[in-house]
């Protein structure tokens, strides 16, 4: 059952994946993206991290819920100007990447006592019935979000150049 846990975190990845090399790389990203997008991404790793590295608590609980509910609103911040410079496509795509974010960090705030010992609800505990694993594949996605952050600062900001020829 375990496994239906990192279902929305696969999802996730696989369309921002297809947003960052299919969508990105054909328009180009402004400088607001440029600058924007890590943002995001530093406020999905803080949530992992918090979830990995603060005890679980009803006290903490109330500060991961704030964490989590201000990386979905920050993530929403440039689809006022989305409208003008990306494909109907585009869009839609987004409109799934903001379904699957407050899941995940959903999903993630479950694991998180899970993976500590804390005995929760038998149908958590027979869903979760993994945390071992959980609990690695957490540290994992904390990783690979921290090197997709990095990617996203470097090839964007140095690598990329404002006068490459775009592909559409």
């Amino acid at each position: 059952m375990w496994l239906t846990a990192i279902l929305p975190f696969l999802l996730q990845a696989a369309a921002i994946l297809f947003d960052e090399g299919y969508f990105h790389i054909r328009r180009g990203l402004p400088k607001w993206e440029r600058i924007g997008h890590p943002l995001d991404t530093l406020s999905v790793i803080a949530s992992i991290g918090y979830v990995l590295w603060v005890p679980f608590s009803s006290a903490t609980l109330i500060g991961y819920c704030a964490l989590a509910s201000f990386s979905c609103l920050l993530v929403t911040k440039d689809e006022f100007v989305h409208k003008e410079h990306c494909p109907a496509s585009e869009n839609w795509l987004h409109a799934v990447l903001f379904t699957l974010h407050p899941v995940t960090l959903a999903v993630a705030g479950f694991i998180w006592p899970v993976a500590r010992g804390v005995q929760l609800s038998p149908w958590i505990m027979q869903w979760l019935n993994r945390p071992d694993i959980l609990r690695l594949f957490l540290l994992g996605q904390f990783g690979l979000l921290s090197l997709f952050c990095l990617y996203q600062v470097i090839f964007w900001n140095f690598v990329w150049k404002d006068d490459q020829q775009r592909i559409l």
